[in-house]
């Protein structure tokens, strides 16, 4: 009698393990590549340049603003200045990811006094260059017509992301 149920046993409890096994490849990765590409880090994604940008920028302004033959030194002007700005900002820029690839590979982090320095650092250049580009865009802006103003404030208005600031909740007022 032992033998007899012994004999079922045995075979059941085969079935059993082998429909476990079947239920774990299917329900599993069946992508035997994952555990390698898990590692991996996921390419950088490729950033745009200031002066990339402000090229897109200074297109898209001169389409659509139609500047006049009178408008066109002027608006020369500005985006002299939008380009200088653009490389200033560029150079800033390569330098600050120097500084911290070599922090990185000498492993040494910032104080906190440090990073608001930084911090003060590049807000007074982006000042500076604000300041710069001033003067020119408002002669610009005030050789414009009403028409060229008003889109003008509309794109300065949305910002490169659409609205934003207290409009970007309760709408336009």
């Amino acid at each position: 009698m032992k033998l007899k149920a012994n004999w079922f046993a045995l075979p059941a409890t085969l079935i059993m393990v082998l429909l476990v096994f079947l239920l774990l490849i299917v329900s599993g990765n069946t992508n035997l590549s994952y555990a390698a590409s898990a590692s991996k880090k996921a390419p950088a994604m490729e950033r745009k340049t200031a002066a990339e940008y402000t090229e897109i920028q200074i297109k898209q302004l001169e389409g659509a603003l139609n500047f006049t033959d009178s408008q066109k030194p002027l608006w020369n002007d500005v985006t002299k200045v939008m380009r200088e700005n653009a490389k200033e900002t560029d150079a800033r820029h390569e330098a600050r990811a120097k500084a911290r690839a070599e922090r990185i590979e000498k492993n040494i982090k910032r104080s906190a006094v440090e990073r608001i320095k930084a911090h003060t650092e590049n807000t007074e250049a982006y000042l500076a260059q604000m300041k710069k580009l001033l003067p020119p865009f408002e002669a610009l802006y005030n050789s414009m017509s009403d028409q060229q103003k008003i889109i003008t404030d509309l794109l300065f208005e949305t910002g490169k992301y659409g609205r934003h600031g207290r409009q970007s909740k309760r709408g336009r007022r």
